[in-house]
């Protein structure tokens, strides 16, 4: 009997934020909701899961996984973050033909992982359509913008053309600017529900920097909570917000980090 669920992120762009929420998603998945996890690099011809995790110990990759050159229980590297990863081989190539076996692997992770994250191409190629079909949920990430609410418009018209309904849509980097698309009109004109909305904050390029996903530094912030409640979602467990005290804490550390990007983009004006 299978044990857990397959959930694809994807996106036909890069820079939206892709990787960053599939690491935020699985470390809260993992330490606030008491999940096993698995996350695969699906971004074969480009992974970037390492990037944004360290150095992960191993030499065998999800290509030499989908190629029959190891098992997948070898390729396989538990993290410190608590999660288990399948990362990508930079420098490695896989043939298209191989593709298809992602869905095989996914479902056999499936029987030991209560949820299995696929980190997929931005590109619309063979890897994205493999995430697809190995995916039980697909959720697509957009940003506020009309060139990428057009590739999202075009990620939903090839799931619906693989049979496949995209669950819902992560809106990322929003600043709340009078020229951003409104997320009622994101909804609207993409046809997907909105799984929520993650606001802009410094704060992710700083955890980044830091090799950790913010849901691990500031786990109170409004980028966590956001991260907290769709996850709760996703697997549709119950979520309560934290206390007002622990908010204010972590909301306290946005403001910070709004007011030192708004003093340096003030300093770099005077200069001009």
């Amino acid at each position: 009997m299978i044990k857990g669920k397959s959930i694809g992120i994807i996106s036909i762009k890069g820079g939206v934020g892709k990787t960053t929420s599939v690491v935020n998603l699985a470390y809260v998945l993992t330490h606030d909701f008491g999940k096993k996890v698995a996350v695969i690099d699906a971004n074969f011809s480009s992974p970037n899961i390492s990037l944004h995790l360290g150095n992960i110990n191993g030499r065998h990759s999800v290509h030499e996984v989908l190629t029959g050159k190891t098992k997948l229980n070898d390729a396989l590297k538990e993290h410190e973050f608590g999660f288990h990863v399948l990362p990508g081989g930079l420098g490695s190539s896989i043939s298209s033909s191989n593709y298809l076996k992602l869905k095989e692997k996914v479902q056999q992770l499936k029987n030991h992982y209560d949820v299995v994250l696929l980190d997929s191409s931005p590109t619309l190629n063979e890897e994205l359509l493999a995430t697809i079909a190995a995916s039980d949920d697909l959720y697509v990430i957009s940003t506020p913008d009309l060139p990428t609410l057009s590739t999202t418009l075009r990620a939903v018209k090839l799931a619906k053309e693989k049979n496949m309904k995209i669950k819902g849509m992560i809106l990322n980097k929003v600043r709340g600017k009078d020229f951003e698309l409104k997320p009622a009109d994101m909804e609207r004109l993409s046809g997907v529900p909105l799984l929520g909305i993650i606001q802009d904050n410094v704060r992710v390029l700083e955890a980044l920097s830091k090799v950790k996903p913010i849901t691990m530094i500031n786990p109170n912030s409004s980028v966590s909570l956001s991260y907290k409640s769709m996850a709760a979602k996703m697997v549709n467990a119950s979520y309560k917000e934290p206390p007002w005290h622990q908010k204010v804490v972590g909301f306290l550390k946005d403001d910070f980090s709004k007011l030192a990007t708004h003093n340096f983009s003030k300093s770099l004006a005077y200069y001009k």
